[in-house]
Parts: C-alpha cells; structure tokens; sequence
C-alpha cells in the first residue's frame, strides 16, 4: 500500500467550509495510507506543521499530494514542493482557484520551481488544465473533485413562487452584492421572490450584504456557515441556483445544485463555461449584470420544458463526478 502525504488546509473545525483536503483525503484511504497536514488556523503555525509532517514522514512516503492556491497558499506550496525536492520525494500539485493563471503570468521563476519538478499537476477542470497548457505544462491530469453522488437527492422543481438559492464563502470575488440586486429588481418587476443565502464570511463581505440589504428593506435569509447535511436539507426550498462569483475554477456548489436538480444560472467567468454548457445544462450570464441574471431566471420560470432539459442534462454530466467514477483516476495517476 503506498504511503501518502496531503498538504492542505483542513481548517473546517475553524468556521470554514470543507475543503478539497479532508474530503479527498477520507476517499483515498480506501485504498493508500494518507497522513494530512494542517488543522492549524495560525499560518505560520499551519506551515511549521506541513514541513514537519513532510520531515518526519521523508523515508517512508511515495508521495506528497499539495494542494495549490494563487493567494498566499501558493507559498506554503511552494516550500513543501522545495523540501520535497530536497528529500527526492515525488510530489503532485492540485489546482484550485481561477486566478491561478496570475501566478504563472507575474511569478513565472516561482511557477517554474513549484510546477515543473512536480511528477503530476491535477487540474481539477479543464479550464485549469487548458492554462496550464498554454503556458508550456503539459503535463497535466484531469481529474475532477468528486462528490457523494447518492447523498443528493434529485427533485425537479416547479417555479411559482421564485425561491433563491446562493451557496459559497461571503468573498468579494464571488460577488454577493449581486444576488442582492436580484432579489431586488425581481421584486420590482412584480415576481414573487425569496433569498437564502449559505455560507461563512471570508473578508468581511456578509456584513456588507446585509447592510445593503437592510438598506434596500429586502428580507434575505442569511444562515451563515451550515454542514452538508443542513444546506441540504434547506435546498429543498428553493427551486433557482445563482452564482454570482467574478472569478473561479469549477465551484463544488454548482456541481451540487445539479445534483440536486437544481437549475443553475451563473456568471459566465474563470472555468464556467467548461462546466455549463449554455442552454444545455445550465444558464450562462455575463459577470456584474444583475439585468442578465434576472432575464434568465425569469426565462427559467416560464419556460417549463427548458428547465426540465436543464436539470436532467445537470444532473446526467454530474453523476461523472460521482467517487466511483474518479477513483480510478488517483488509484492510474498513483501506479
């Protein structure tokens, strides 16, 4: 059995969502030996407990999979691959973020030592795969993240009443000011219309929302950061996914509202469009047009037959996201 290390940052327990680490890492102990760091909130603190992890693991680890951030991550990422490269362990960087093009384009020395002694980049969409490419790494894998495909149970929704559903960290890059205008305009042009909004504040983003949203006298339902099984749970009573984010990858909440027969209208920005296809399975909108997203959702309440071609489209192209169907690609990238 092969003897792996994650580095990441598991900080669930300290008020963020589940990240890509400990959801990955409890699937991959089915089949290899995974040890993970870290649970620390303190940063310096987090990178002293990966080197040591790294250190204290160096004579007995095939690999050390990292996961690789465009903001201050990318460092963290950057010393383990070096210390790595120090012991002559194989390690595998993970891409996540839209905004990772950045680091290639501004850091392109830095990118260099991190990226090409890798053995393998994973790029979790084909939006990150095809940057990457473009920048001369071709070696690249594709390998999505995966989701619990049976804990999302299918519902194909009416839409009489327009029930909102927002799903992510309260960041300024995923824009939720945006939904805000929504709600707003939808109820001016005289729909029926309700907000939920899901998720930890990340900059200080939540309180600005609700002061707009106190300021423009609209009720929004903020739950603040819930578990899986809660937001689950609370889907039931919504019927139009938004996402409203300026720059991303291949957001988890999307694949989840398909899932879950959700139709999803989104921002068309980062690696999108490499997971709807507009018309098809998903509606497309352009970034910061409050105007668009509300015309598209409009069009999926009066158009019945376009949001059941939506959903079941959705929810077919999700189930290849499904554990069963991405195991095998660690368990190939790995032998």
């Amino acid at each position: 059995m092969k003897n792996l290390l994650y580095i990441g940052n598991a900080l669930s327990s300290s008020n963020s969502t589940v990240t890509t680490i400990e959801t990955l890492s409890a699937h991959l102990r089915e089949t290899f030996t995974v040890k993970i760091a870290s649970k620390k909130s303190n940063k310096v603190l987090r990178l002293l407990d990966m080197i040591k992890l790294v250190i204290v693991n160096r004579s007995n680890t095939d690999v050390v999979l990292i996961d690789t951030y465009s903001t201050v991550n990318f460092y963290y990422a950057l010393v383990i691959s070096q210390l790595c490269r120090f012991y002559n362990i194989k390690y595998v960087t993970i891409l996540h973020g839209g905004n990772l093009e950045n680091r290639l384009k501004h850091n392109p020395k830095l990118s260099n030592l991190l990226f090409k002694n890798a053995f393998k980049l994973v790029a979790p969409s084909n939006f990150l795969k095809s940057v990457f490419n473009n920048y001369g790494y071709k070696d690249v894998v594709f390998i999505p993240n995966s989701i619990e495909i049976d804990n999302y149970q299918f519902y194909n929704r009416n839409i009489d009443t327009i029930n909102l559903l927002w799903v992510r960290s309260f960041s300024t890059i995923y824009n939720p000011e945006l939904a805000i205008l929504i709600l707003e305009k939808l109820l001016k042009n005289g729909y029926n219309a309700e907000l939920t909004m899901i998720g930890p504040d990340v900059d200080g983003s939540l309180k600005r929302v609700k002061e707009l949203a106190k300021s423009k006298q609209l009720n929004v339902n903020f739950t603040g950061k819930l578990s899986k099984l809660a937001w689950l749970e609370l889907s039931k009573n919504s019927n139009v996914f938004i996402n409203t984010t300026n720059l991303d990858n291949t957001p988890i909440s999307v694949i989840e509202a398909m899932a879950l027969g959700l139709p999803v209208v989104s921002t068309n920005v980062g690696g999108l469009p490499f997971l709807i296809a507009d018309n098809i399975n998903g509606l497309l909108v352009e970034p910061e047009n409050a105007d668009a997203m509300v015309k598209a959702i409009i069009k999926l309440k009066l158009e019945e037959d376009l949001r059941n071609k939506l959903v079941l489209n959705a929810r077919s192209m999700v189930e290849e996201f499904s554990w069963k169907a991405v195991k095998p690609k660690w368990v190939a990238l790995f032998s």
